[in-house]
């Protein structure tokens, strides 16, 4: 059974909602292979001890579709990837920050 999954504007509603390694890579049309390569280079962090038994939230499909549209869009590699997510999540707490 496919979960509901509601999507503003980008922004994911429920945060609670968790996923397997399929459904998340149905909702992000990839591959199991891309999401492995991702987890093995730190962009995504799933719970759980074997690929069998990963769970990722709604902030990991957020990460995999921006990172998708980096690798996609602009070329960008792993690596890189890894780096500019860790950036824009450090940005994204600064302004979280400031608005206090």
């Amino acid at each position: 059974m496919k979960k509901e999954l509601w999507v503003i504007t980008g922004v994911v509603l429920d945060e609670t909602i968790q996923f397997s390694l399929l459904e998340l890579c149905e909702y992000a049309k990839t591959s199991q292979e891309q999401v492995i390569e991702m987890v093995e280079e730190g962009i995504l962090e799933p719970d759980g001890a074997s690929v069998h038994s990963w769970r990722f939230d709604t902030k990991a499909l957020k990460r995999l579709q921006i990172a998708m549209r980096l690798q996609q869009d602009l070329g960008v590699n792993l690596p890189g990837i890894a780096l500019v997510l860790d950036l824009l999540e450090e940005m994204d707490a600064l302004r979280q920050m400031q608005g206090r």
